[in-house]
């Protein structure tokens, strides 16, 4: 592997910026400060900074990839391909893509879900982000139990999370628009969908033993687990007893206090911050990161979102930008349990990515290293390859 010699970039490193030098040795970060050594690869950041590559807890932009119209699919490899590229040439280096295994067919049925998980496995080396299978179990999918029970005790889940959207689905069907697209997703006639809605919820009262069960396996196997939507203290507090303590888009300031309060890592969208609240009307993410109500920005449904939300947050005042990167890096990887990047320090993770931040709510990414390797540059004249000389060779 090619070593990497970054110099002249303000590095974000023990949370402030300095004018430093970084090189990569192998799959890691060296030492801070450090001449260039043997790297062979050599990239001038003058005038750029220099950050930890993006922690990406929950990402689903890669649907669109798959089902890019109601109906229309395409080869989930391909899908994941492409949803590669785009993750990358974002800055997100560790992408988790979070894979909703419900218990309609269509996008989000066992089948995809099969399909994700095992193209996920096989595509894997050859993906330039370090891609990981975030399972969002909707709580309802009560046949998916033993399936998912043997999937965590494999350790095949890298993350696993609880969803309820039973009565979003219930108060949706008397909305037309939402209602169509809805069913379009299942590929299901009306009068079908009502049906199956109809015997899922005839097992609402199996439901609870249900979530303990899986709870039980995850904290077996060490899989980290959120939950999802979470909308009063009491529900928190309810995931919390069963070992679940990442809060993922609390839909009320009330009990994203009372998951802060327990310590939990709260986890709310990045587009939210780009856009300035909510697309459902919720919680607006920059006040409860304001209020220190909010630990994780994920993508959530648009991959360049965490890039544009740390820098929106520092031009708004909200926080410096070393501390809104944490949002989107740091805090992310200890959530997960990765404690081997999310940061520029000797030893870490060689995930780096280099910023143009002349424009302070555009900022353009010049180059991703991922796991040591150089996997998007934008800009080549930032690029200097050192040729070591040549051995004479005698002519006989």
């Amino acid at each position: 592997m090619t070593d990497i010699f970054i110099e002249n970039g303000r590095a974000l490193a023990d949370g402030e910026f300095t004018e430093t030098s970084l090189r990569t040795t192998g799959l890691d970060i060296g030492p801070l400060d450090a001449d260039h050594g043997r790297a062979a690869l050599h990239i001038d950041a003058s005038g750029l900074l220099v950050l930890p590559g993006i922690v990406d807890l929950h990402g689903d932009a890669f649907e669109r990839q798959i089902m890019p119209r109601p109906g229309v699919d395409f080869p989930i490899d391909v899908a994941l391909v492409d949803s590669d590229r785009q993750a990358i040439s974002n800055g997100i280096t560790t992408v988790f893509h979070a894979t909703t295994w419900s218990w309609e067919p269509g996008l989000r049925s066992a089948e995809n879900a099969r399909k994700l998980l095992e193209a996920i496995e096989a595509l894997r080396p050859q993906l330039a982000a370090d891609t990981r299978f975030h399972l969002r179990h909707e709580t309802y999918n009560l046949d998916a139990e033993a399936e998912i029970v043997e999937w965590l005790t494999e350790g095949r889940i890298d993350l696993f999370a609880f969803n309820d959207h039973m009565d979003g689905t219930i108060g949706d069907l008397a909305r037309p628009k939402k209602r169509s697209r809805m069913v379009e997703r299942t590929g299901l006639a009306d009068e079908e969908f009502d049906r199956l809605v109809e015997r899922v919820l005839s097992r609402a009262d199996d439901v609870p033993a249900s979530i303990a069960r899986l709870a039980q396996a995850a904290r077996e196997s060490g899989v980290r687990m959120l939950s999802h939507d979470d909308n009063n203290p009491t529900t928190r507090q309810g995931f919390r007893a069963q070992g679940i303590t990442i809060a993922e888009f609390p839909v009320n300031e009330e009990t994203a206090r009372e998951a802060a309060a327990a310590g939990d890592f709260i986890v709310f969208g990045a587009p939210n911050v780009v856009r300035g609240g909510s697309h459902t009307g919720w919680t607006r993410a920059s006040d409860m990161i304001a209020k220190g109500l909010c630990s994780v920005l994920a993508s959530d449904y648009f991959y360049p979102a965490p890039l544009l939300a740390a820098f929106r947050l520092a031009a708004d005042g909200t926080l410096p930008l070393a501390r809104a990167w944490d949002l989107i890096s740091l805090a992310p990887a200890r959530a997960a349990g990765l404690e081997d990047r999310g940061a520029l320090a000797a030893g870490r993770r060689a995930d780096i990515i280099i910023v143009d931040d002349r424009q302070p709510l555009r900022p353009r990414i010049i180059a991703v290293i991922a796991a040591g390797r150089l996997v998007h540059l934008a800009d080549a004249s930032r690029l200097v390859h050192s040729v070591a000389p040549r051995k004479a060779v005698a002519v006989v």
